[in-house]
């Protein structure tokens, strides 16, 4: 990973019905990463997509795909996950007693392995795993919740994480949620570098997927110019 920035598509925004004409729309249109959440129905309130649909959207393109595991217990779902060929396991801090346990289970099958923090979450929790990882996500809103609006108090968070992180220059820091052309700059300013795009700002409309593209690069230029 080598680039100033890095956007990634939440396929649970996207069209089921027309999944693969999506998946190749983003793939055309230069986003870097499918952005996947796994979510058990007990650590957030939904159910999402099976490791089996993974496997198949794997087979219709080679964009690397980082997923975000929301589960009370990440373990079980990592095998088939590997299998599926995803780059990135993203578990909570939240909902693991075993997280250096964790941690290596993932990077022992060769993938990279980040932590997400909830926006209560102090950043105190990374103390002892700094040296394990390279990224760290953190939510803008209450994961697990489509439509929510993001939590504001997160600027000053992602600012605390870059002096926190300052002895780890090529730490990748995500924000999951609220991303769009009016949120970015602000967040570029606070640096962070990796953004998860929802359904207003590449999916829908499913004819803008260009254009929405477009926009956030622009968007995203602009600010590193400024900043």
């Amino acid at each position: 990973m080598d680039k100033k920035y890095y956007l990634s598509a939440s396929l649970v925004c996207a069209d089921m019905l027309h999944l693969e004409d999506q998946v190749k729309q983003i793939e055309e249109w230069w986003i870097d990463y499918i952005h996947i959440d796994v979510m058990d129905g007990h650590f957030v309130p939904r159910f999402w997509i099976f490791p089996e649909i993974v496997k198949q959207v794997r087979s219709i393109t080679n964009l690397p795909m980082d997923v975000h595991m929301m589960t009370d217990v990440p373990e079980p779902y990592i095998p088939a996950l590997v299998d599926a060929w995803v780059q990135i396991i993203a578990v909570h801090v939240e909902c693991n007693q075993n997280l250096h346990r964790t941690i290596k289970m993932i990077k022992d099958s060769w993938i990279m392995a980040w932590v997400v923090l909830n926006m209560a979450t102090p950043l105190n929790i990374l103390d002892y795993i700094m040296d394990d990882i390279w990224f760290i996500m953190l939510m803008w809103i209450n994961p697990g919740i489509v439509w929510h609006k993001i939590i504001p108090k997160v600027y000053d968070k992602i600012r605390d994480l870059k002096e926190k992180t300052k002895d780890y220059p090529n730490m990748i820091i995500e924000v999951d949620g609220g991303v769009t052309p009016e949120s970015l700059p602000k967040m570029i300013q606070c640096w962070a570098n990796m953004f998860v795009c929802w359904s207003s700002t590449i999916f829908r409309p499913a004819d803008q997927v260009k254009e929405k593209s477009i926009e956030l690069r622009q968007t995203i230029e602009q600010s590193l110019w400024q900043y």
